[in-house]
Parts: C-alpha cells; structure tokens; sequence
C-alpha cells in the first residue's frame, strides 16, 4: 500500500524509516496520495504533526474512529489524549523490540 487511499484520519501506522523510526503515530491528516501527517503527542504533536511519505510507514489495520470524530468535530484534543490513546500500541512496540 503505497498511496493514501486505503488510510483513514485516527488510523494506527509505525515509522520504518527516518529519525522516529519505530515510533508508533496516529494519522491526524491526508495530504495527498503520497505523504499523511502523523503525531504521537510527544515528539509530534497535534500542533506540528509530522509530513511522512506512506512508504516509509507500518500500517496497521486499527483506526481510532473516537479520534477522527473529535479531530473533525473541533473538539477539545490535546496531547495527553494522543498519548493516553497511543500507549497500548507503545507497549506492543517495545515488546517486539525486546524480542528482536
């Protein structure tokens, strides 16, 4: 999957590639077909997420609908709640890493 036609904003994806690699993000916008915009509410946040080609993302197939509904709603997000939501998916990472 190299286009952004198949990704949804609050989708889960993992960074393969650049100086967050490994770092799990949420989608929090579609640019074009090739580049999304990510954060994890620490190193991204929602303010100045990240531009990130989809070639260099993990997709997974989980997609944080609850996210996408506030982020379109306008409603009150902030980082805390990215991280809060994100950190699940935190854990499995370093799980995997550990296993590696």
């Amino acid at each position: 999957m190299e286009i952004t036609t198949d990704l949804k904003i609050g989708q889960i994806v993992k960074s393969k590639a650049g100086r967050d690699k490994d770092r799990v993000f949420i989608i929090c916008g579609i640019l074009d077909e090739q580049f999304v915009f990510v954060c994890d509410g620490d190193l991204r946040k929602l303010n100045s997420p990240k531009k990130k080609k989809v070639k260099h993302l993990m997709i997974y197939n989980t997609v944080l609908t609850e996210f996408a509904d506030k982020l379109q709603g306008n409603e009150n997000l902030d980082d805390a709640y990215v991280r809060r939501v994100l950190s699940p998916f935190n854990q499995s990472v370093s799980k995997e890493m550990e296993v590696e």
